[in-house]
């Protein structure tokens, strides 16, 4: 093992091993958010609902587990509503549930 290592640092030190050249079309292509899906994100004293490619149902509950709301979002679109501060559990008709944070 010490061996190898030591023929690879007299290998650099000699400039024997080259750097290779990367063509600049070989750099990562920067991705787009292409989230389709329906999102639900606390805010300044609002909690904003995005349906994404089709109609969303979302359920907000307080921290005890009681509903609070129900908001109906149309495909494509996104709705803001109003919220005290604090924390609440939003679930997404069926799919998934998350935490969300009101400040």
């Amino acid at each position: 093992m010490r061996r190898g290592l030591y023929i690879l640092i007299c290998l650099l030190a000699m400039g024997a091993v080259q750097a290779i050249p990367v063509p600049d079309n070989f750099l990562p292509q920067r991705i787009e958010n292409t989230v389709t899906g329906p999102t639900a994100q606390g805010a300044e004293g609002r909690i904003v609902f995005t349906a994404g490619s089709s109609d969303a149902t979302f359920n907000v509950y307080s921290i005890t587990g009681q509903l609070v709301k129900v908001v109906r979002v149309s495909a494509e679109q996104r709705a803001s509503v109003d919220f005290p501060k604090g924390f609440y559990i939003v679930k997404c008709s069926n799919q998934w549930s998350r935490k969300v944070v009101v400040r």
